[in-house]
């Protein structure tokens, strides 16, 4: 590890080459960490995930910290800057202290899926690339050898996470070792049209083997020793939850209040989306006109995409048309910027995400969809929304642009620092955004996005509601279980009442929100919070407020959380 200590007094911009120097550090510590910000050297390597690794990276977040704190910033931007570091690994020292960096694991957030979604991100072109590609591969036993060992010491010290995690990601761990449903052995998949001489493809084979086997084992151990460990119970409780709400937001919020927003604003949601669908069918009773239109919606054939590829490319044609309707008009999108790949995912967990481009653009960002297995249709309408989420002017603008900002940005903002209540938040708000701007015109696509914004505000109610064990108000506008305890099992009977969506994808949300405290609200309190800072710009500067300039102040700060943001606003 190197030296983290604070830089001479000489230094030109002494919170910059911290943030700098902390960035090769981490890249070096973790390279899992370096592919997915695309910096160049280390895709031949992997992280000890070893207690020995944990207890590196954790004194690598301590030194930084130490640094930061000593620097004295030169102007307005090293002190937003400086403020975003020590929020950030701050948290990330409060969750180490509290055991749950080590211990956690969950169907989305695990070592197993960093390890094995950093192979979509590297290169496959030329024998270099596939050299390292190989050296991973060899070396996911010994990775995976660790990783056992640090979670069977946490489990030790009373750190588990939830029984029905451990069982879930062994489920997942069969799908991606050809045990169980479509996808086949991801592994042997990757290498097998490799094209390169055959002594490196036969090393590839037997080393992706070797890989799937590892996994496979490792799939068993999760099942068969973690999951007797695991607690019984989902809810991880106040203390717990307040921390992880904090990390996702970079915010503190009144949870009660918070839930109690998630009531309200469903319902305005739901209200509005019953005013839309009676556009889509003029004469619909009130009470079933949703009912009513989606079946509509799902009924017209011309509504529908039939088939994984074709949906792939309509994804893509509306991307880019995005982006070309978008900049120089409501944004300033960097050319490098307007690139961005619509992608089908390797596995069928049933995520949607985004990941961002290499240091220099040669590898783009890109949207990628794990499709479940059998799910074959597609409703165009109920995703025009998502491809503005994860596209322009949502994840691909705001996380493109701050990877392009190099004369105003250091190196850590451009490439590190990501804050889910801070992009997910803007992403959403980014929906909300086109709306404002026309291009939700035809009422079904805007039936789309209300339906989207409702689900993200039935998670706040359900994510906080199950994780405190909070009472269901007896007034709710639902008559929900009025009075009820929350339980896992009301989670998911609220959310398939108020989701339009495959019940495979909202079974799999409910495991995701029980196993990522404090996530899942972060898109619609970020999104809140957004449009409050917004607000507040509009009172400060009255008639001579201008929404594109606001846009590109916000986002010219960089990702960093939501109440430094706030104060850097408030600034300008």
């Amino acid at each position: 590890m190197t030296d983290s200590s604070p830089p001479d007094s000489g230094s030109a911009r002494p919170v910059d080459e911290i943030c700098d120097r902390y960035v090769a550090d981490l890249a070096a510590h973790d390279p899992l960490a370096a592919t997915y910000a695309g910096i160049a050297g280390h895709d031949h390597e992997l992280p000890d995930l070893s207690p020995a690794g944990w207890e590196a990276g954790e004194e690598l977040t301590r030194a930084a910290i130490a640094a930061a704190r000593a620097a004295a910033p030169t102007d307005e931007r090293e002190r937003v800057a400086q403020e975003a570091f020590l929020e950030r690994l701050g948290l990330e020292q409060e969750l180490a202290e509290g055991g749950f960096q080590r211990s956690e694991l969950s169907v989305i957030s695990s070592g197993l899926h960093a390890l094995r979604e950093a192979f979509d991100l590297m290169p496959t072109e030329g024998e270099e690339a596939w050299s390292n590609i190989d050296a991973r591969l060899a070396g996911i036993p010994a990775v995976l050898a660790g990783y056992r060992t640090t979670l069977l010491e946490e489990a030790a010290k009373g750190r588990v996470s939830a029984a029905r995690q451990y069982a879930e990601v062994a489920g997942q761990v069969r799908n991606w070792t050809g045990q169980e449903g479509d996808s086949g052995d991801l592994f042997a998949a990757l290498v097998a049209d490799a094209e390169v001489p055959e002594t490196l493809a036969a090393q590839l084979r037997t080393h992706a083997a070797e890989a799937s086997a590892a996994y496979a084992d490792f799939g068993r151990f999760l099942a068969d020793e973690m999951t007797p460990r695991g607690r019984e119970k989902e809810a991880v409780g106040r203390d717990h939850y307040a921390l992880a709400s904090r990390y996702f937001l970079g915010a503190e919020v009144d949870l009660e209040e918070t839930y109690a927003w998630g009531w309200q604003e469903l319902k305005r949601l739901e209200d509005d989306m019953a005013a839309t669908a009676q556009r889509i069918v003029p004469g619909a009773a009130a009470d079933t006109a949703l009912e009513e239109a989606v079946a509509a919606l799902d009924a017209d054939p011309a509504r529908r995409i039939e088939g994984k590829d074709a949906f792939r490319g309509w994804m893509q044609e509306l991307a880019d048309r995005t982006v070309a309707e978008m900049a120089d008009v409501h944004f300033d999108i960097p050319e490098p910027v307007r690139r961005i790949e619509c992608c089908l995912a390797p596995t069928n967990d049933g995520g949607i995400y985004y990941t961002g481009p290499s240091e220099d653009f040669s590898r783009p960002g890109r949207m990628w969809w794990a499709v479940p297995d059998g799910i074959t249709t597609f409703s165009p309408w109920r995703e025009v929304t998502t491809v503005y989420h994860e596209g322009v002017p949502g994840h691909h603008l705001q996380v493109g642009q701050t990877a392009y900002r190099s004369e105003s940005l250091n190196r850590w903002q451009r490439l590190l620092c990501w804050v889910s209540g801070h992009g997910e938040g803007w992403a959403l708000y980014a929906e909300r955004l086109m709306d404002e701007l026309g291009y939700l015109a035809d009422p079904a696509d805007r039936l789309g996005m209300l339906d989207g914004q409702a689900f993200r505000a039935a998670r706040v109610v359900v994510d906080i509601g199950m994780h405190l064990e909070l009472e269901i108000p007896r007034d709710n506008p639902f008559g929900f279980h009025p009075g009820e305890r929350w339980t896992p099992a009301l989670g998911l009977e609220f959310m398939r009442q108020h989701c339009r969506m495959e019940d495979a994808f909202i079974v799999f949300e409910v495991n995701r929100y029980l196993g990522w405290p404090g996530q899942a609200p972060s898109y619609k309190v970020g999104e809140r919070i957004w449009l409050d800072a917004r607000a507040d710009a509009q009172a400060r500067q009255g008639a001579a407020f201008d929404l594109q300039a606001f846009h590109r102040a916000a986002l010219d700060l960089g990702s960093l959380g939501l109440d430094p943001l706030r104060a850097a606003l408030g600034r300008l």
